[in-house]
């Protein structure tokens, strides 16, 4: 199967699969309409969707069901019923008070002179009149075809215009992972619907990176042959981090493996598989399944210039995100380095991941939150001046040297005040701030209660929590029990109170990444 695989002829167009329905909402107290209205539409069908009818009969009713259900395509509402302008209340129900714009509404009447056409046309957002003696069964078809396509169209323009805003919105943070995800979202929702407003597409990948914490993995997996769903829509978007292998059958399967083998585009009778070429990776693909229509020469060409622009977008960002772990990488080296730590300690690393799960309790939102991963390694800077001996003594330390250790804190500001980077204007304000008190006994400034930054806060608390609890020159590893018990005595004096108690209440989290990362020997 490939670029010239040719659909079946219009003469088949009854023999396609359902590929669903369109909801008629039929609102008269007169039961005879009812009933007649669905003979005459009986065997109605649009783009291979036929017609799903509901029925109230009054305007109560209608309003009830429309507060119901979002996807009524076209009302055929009477406007005489429990009151002679029920009908007119129904569609300034609509338009007004649930604000859909997008339900067609064709009046029907029996008694014109009731509403003339005129003001009801002017004073009401309705998209055709109609008298009930003038509607025969052909004339119904017809109308019911043209609200139905009108109704089409517009959808296809929200969907749109949902899937840009989805792009606009990634745009403004599109590097962290999570705005990734939702960039490749827009993207995938923008072609869905150009195609014919399907909702069911997929990116997929040699890699998975759906989460923050899966962005590294995808690294990690670049060069494996196993196929992923990076992003979806529809009935995809439960199965992104899923093998393709458990996302679809095997038959789409052995299609996508081919697309991305032979490195091409491949179109099916309802779906589309185009293989996204890439310079610096494996490559990728665009999955869109339950397409309604077939895909002409215009899409094609308009397939093509998405799977190209797509890749793109995403190995650029790759790269950033590649830019953005090297300087990770460095800064957490550069502070393993300047706090003297022995060969194979995981401190900074602990420390990392224990701050990221104070910070998400406290609330810092995302990029607070992120700066401060980056920022913790730079804690101790200052201790560059410290000579070394005194940081590693194993007995008491004179006075001189206490006083030369609590140099550091002041040093690392100076060192790094200056910038104009945040996560280096956070670091500045770690390092002078990390030895103060909930109490004020602290040091350099003595500040007390709130008036040292949250983040700080955090900081100090992850830093002596992981000291206690691991073996250091000056001392041997504590217990468990003992740390808690000294966090508990110093909660409110040396530590923030309410930082202490989430510690303690999600103690095993704290202690699984302890756990996780060892001091190697």
């Amino acid at each position: 199967m490939n670029d010239d695989f040719l659909f079946a002829d219009d003469d088949d167009e009854n023999e396609q699969e359902d590929l669903g329905s369109w909801k008629v909402l039929i609102v008269d107290d007169e039961p005879e309409v009812h009933a007649v209205t669905k003979l005459a539409l009986n065997d109605f069908s649009l783009n291979g969707k036929t017609l799903e009818f509901v029925s109230a009969y009054s305007g109560e009713e209608a309003k009830a069901i429309f507060k119901a259900h979002n996807d009524i395509a076209v009302v055929l509402l009477d406007v005489v019923m429990e009151a002679d302008d029920a009908g007119l209340q129904v569609a300034d129900y609509i338009r007004n008070e649930l604000d859909n714009h997008f339900t067609r509404i064709i009046l029907r009447t029996g008694q014109p002179g009731q509403a003339p056409e005129k003001d009801v046309i002017i004073n009401y957002d309705i998209n055709d009149y109609k008298s009930k003696t003038e509607l025969t069964a052909q004339k119904l078809f017809t109308v019911i075809i043209a609200a139905l396509r009108s109704y089409r169209d517009i959808i296809v323009i929200e969907e749109n215009r949902r899937g840009l805003e989805k792009i606009i919105d990634a745009s403004v943070d599109l590097f962290s992972s999570r705005s990734l995800e939702r960039f490749m979202q827009g993207i995938i929702q923008q072609l869905a619907s150009i195609l014919g407003c399907s909702k069911d597409a997929a990116y997929i990948t040699t890699a998975v990176a759906t989460t923050s914490r899966t962005i590294n993995a995808f690294n990690n997996h670049i060069g494996e042959d196993e196929l992923y769903v990076f992003a979806g829509n529809g009935e995809y978007a439960s199965k992104e981090g899923v093998p393709l292998k458990e996302a679809i059958n095997a038959q789409e399967y052995a299609l996508c493996v081919k697309a991305m083998r032979e490195k091409q585009i491949v179109y099916a009778d309802d779906h589309v598989v185009a293989y996204c070429n890439s310079k610096s990776h494996n490559g990728a693909l665009l999955y869109l399944s339950g397409l309604p229509r077939r895909i002409g020469e215009s899409d094609r060409h308009l397939v093509k210039r998405f799977s190209d622009s797509v890749q793109l977008a995403f190995d650029n960002v790759l790269k950033t995100v590649d830019v953005e772990a090297t300087q990770k990488e460095i800064i957490e080296r550069l502070g393993k380095a300047l706090e003297h730590e022995a060969h194979g300690s995981n401190n900074l690393t602990r420390m990392v991941e224990m701050a990221q799960v104070l910070a998400q309790k406290v609330g810092l939102n995302e990029p607070e939150a992120h700066a401060l991963r980056l920022a913790v390694p730079l804690l101790d800077i200052g201790t560059s001046i410290v000579p070394k001996s005194i940081l590693q003594k194993s007995s008491p330390l004179s006075d001189e040297e206490v006083f030369k250790i609590r140099q550091h804190a002041e040093f690392g500001y100076q060192i790094l005040q200056d910038s104009s980077r945040p996560t280096i204007q956070m670091a500045a304000m770690l390092a002078k701030q990390h030895h103060e008190r909930w109490d004020g006994k602290g040091y350099p400034e003595g500040l007390k209660g709130e008036e040292i930054d949250i983040r700080s806060r955090i900081a100090t608390l992850v830093d002596v929590f992981d000291a206690l609890l691991n073996e250091r020159p000056y001392k041997p590893a504590w217990t468990i029990d003992k740390v808690a018990a000294v966090l508990q005595e110093e909660s409110g004096k040396h530590f923030d109170p309410q930082l202490v108690e989430y510690l303690l209440e999600d103690l095993p989290a704290f202690m699984a990444i302890q756990a996780r990362y060892p001091n190697k020997r």
